[in-house]
């Protein structure tokens, strides 16, 4: 898995933060005596890392790990020159883990990041040699200046709940530099001039669509043995072609070179057209190969870039009851086989807003945000940060988990919700009670989750028994599709009942409904103990915090379906949690009006509820 480019550090609940090692990506198999220590293009290390390969052959337990093998200068830094220049007898090695991608022969890519980091931690036998690469959560600002102070290259952001995809440079994993470094692809070299040998400097090129691209060139950052080895690992590839399309203009003739041959460099700049100013050769790097390189300068935070033709036609501002609003990216696919955008989104909640408001006014809400789409991963952001406008009201919470008070976003109005949606959030998660009783909800919920095995008419057979349940004991309940694979049923409170008297007398519903039906539902929150073909009876929605789908939220499915209302007729055999979408909705409303409304009524009287129950 690769990490993309990020221009600054950030602060981000969901997120934790490594150090960027200045060594060789490796992946380690390890097996015993059948151990495999291999690049990310498969170069073995074998025997070039001995040390790092025989400490890991003694690891008891059959894993794959991806790590940093990291060489350490004569200061005690990490220094890519000292890797690539690696002397056995007098450089130390350190072999960093920072993932574990199968334990035992079982795969764990889709087990989120934070749960695979424990199993490595717990599992990993560290030594001088072998170490558990660990991390900070949340805090990346203060994180990258302790890198800055300690002359570190940089750190990786990664998203503590994302999936290990094998060569995927995804935004779910970022590296942040401190230094301006880069990879090159060396296409040429000039003559040496003075008294240098061998060459005066290399001619650099990176690749974009499929072409190379020139960068420019150095002649710095090398002595008398860099100048030889170069040189000679230069002389099998001499060309008379030049491998730019483009003609290049250097003050000296060039010797051009088939483009394999890689190497890092660090710069001051990237200058207007694309060239690394001041650019210093570290050294060549054998585990990438030329077609891998391609441009990947980071963005100036501090300078506006040119805006093209098509980005202006992704991007418009607009005012809202007043308030500013930049939308942005209004193309960008979101479902690739329905072909519905981002704009598509923004436009379903501008039109779905005078209904949706209502439910979502004077909740904090919790941002599950999916920017790259259904299929491009999703991520939960609960702090406004500093970009959110003025005029987005914010609501503060003390977490202890994060240790900090976070700024929850108040969906108020139109304009709100919008600046939400384009802020990748396809699903719209409010809280069940407002900022006037944060601690008691407006209602309860009974959350019908079924399992991989699961029919949905039996998800609709522990609907009808919940809503039997509900109507013995007098309390008004209302229905709706999840918009996925389930139902959700809501009970009026009238915010009368904290959330700890809600999630009681939930569970007493849950634990009646369980009895009825006790061939397929199950109470057991945990999915490897419930097994595939137990619906599991969610009553600890109901706690402060907790969040699901808000009425009339689009889902991030196939299909774009909606969280919609329901009339108890209508929660029959035959019914799918995919018949309303974003294409039907509208209409359905026009003709039933909105189903949903008494959800914020007066609420049921739960001792009274209770005690019918009881009789």
């Amino acid at each position: 898995m690769l990490a993309k480019l990020h221009d600054k550090a950030f602060d981000r609940e969901g997120w934790i933060f490594e150090i960027k090692w200045d060594g060789y990506r490796a992946v380690a198999e390890v097996n015993g005596k059948n151990s495999r220590l291999y690049s990310r293009n498969g170069l073995a290390f074998e025997n070039e890392y001995a040390v790092v390969f025989e400490e890991l052959k003694r690891i008891k337990k059959k894993m794959v790990l991806d790590g940093e093998i990291v060489a350490f200068g004569e200061n005690g830094m990490p220094s890519f020159q000292a890797i690539q220049q690696y002397d056995p007898a007098t450089t130390p090695l350190v072999y960093y883990v920072f993932d574990i991608l199968s334990l035992n022969g079982k795969s764990l890519k889709n087990s989120p990041l934070l749960e695979r980091k424990q199993i490595l931690k717990d599992l990993l036998p560290e030594s001088d040699i072998i170490k558990y690469c660990d991390h900070v959560e949340d805090n990346g600002k203060e994180f990258f200046e302790l890198m800055q102070k300690q002359g570190l290259e940089g750190m990786i952001a990664k998203r503590s709940d994302s999936r290990y995809i094998e060569d995927s440079r995804s935004s779910d994993w970022l590296k942040v530099k401190h230094m301006l470094t880069d990879e090159a692809v060396i296409a040429g070299y000039t003559a040496p001039r003075g008294g240098r040998n061998y060459f005066g400097a290399l001619i650099l090129g990176s690749y974009e669509n499929g072409r190379l691209k020139y960068i420019g060139h150095t002649g710095t950052g090398f002595n008398q043995k860099t100048l030889k080895e170069v040189y000679g690992k230069l002389q099998d590839l001499v060309t008379d072609t030049s491998p730019f399309e483009d003609k290049i203009k250097v003050n000296s003739p060039v010797t051009w070179v088939k483009p394999k041959l890689v190497c890092n460099l660090k710069f001051t700049e990237v200058t207007a057209d694309g060239n690394r100013r001041h650019p210093v050769f570290m050294g060549l790097r054998k585990d990438k190969a030329a077609k891998e390189v391609k441009l990947e300068a980071p963005v100036e935070t501090e300078k506006a870039e040119p805006v093209t033709v098509e980005q202006k036609a992704m991007q418009k501002t607009t005012t809202i009851s007043g308030k500013k609003l930049p939308l942005t990216n209004l193309d960008k696919v979101y479902w690739p086989e329905e072909g519905y955008t981002k704009g598509d989104v923004i436009n379903y909640y501008s039109e779905m807003a005078k209904h949706m408001i209502k439910y979502l006014k004077g909740r904090p809400q919790s941002l599950m945000r999916t920017p790259n789409g259904i299929t491009g991963g999703a991520f939960y952001h609960k702090d406004a940060g500093e970009n959110a406008p003025d005029w987005m009201e914010t609501y503060p919470v003390w977490s202890d988990s994060s240790n900090k008070t976070v700024d929850y976003l108040l969906c108020n109005d139109k304009p709100s919700l919008l600046y939400i949606a384009n802020l990748g959030c396809i699903e719209i998660n409010p809280w069940n009670s407002t900022i006037k009783k944060p601690d008691h909800p407006d209602y309860f919920i009974m959350d019908i989750d079924p399992s991989e095995k699961n029919s949905f008419d039996q998800v609709i057979e522990c609907a009808q028994v919940i809503k039997e349940i509900l109507d013995k004991a007098g309390a008004e309940s209302y229905c709706k599709t999840s918009g996925s694979t389930g139902l959700h049923i809501y009970v009026p409170l009238g915010a009368k009942y904290t959330y700890e008297e809600a999630k009681q007398f939930a569970e007493m519903i849950a634990q009646f409904a369980q009895e009825q039906l006790p061939g397929f539902t199950t109470l057991e929150r945990s999915l490897s103990k419930r097994g595939k073909d137990r619906i599991y009876i969610d009553y600890l929605q109901n706690r402060r915090g907790q969040t699901l789908s808000s009425v009339y939220s689009l889902r991030p499915k196939p299909g774009a379906p909606v969280s919609t209302p329901l009339e108890w007729k209508e929660v029959k055999k035959g019914l799918q949690p995919t018949d309303f979408n974003i294409e039907n909705i509208f209409k359905r409303i026009e003709k039933k009006g909105d189903l949903f409304a008494p959800v914020l009524g007066k609420g049921i009287d739960m001792l009274k509820a209770i005690k019918k129950l009881s009789e």
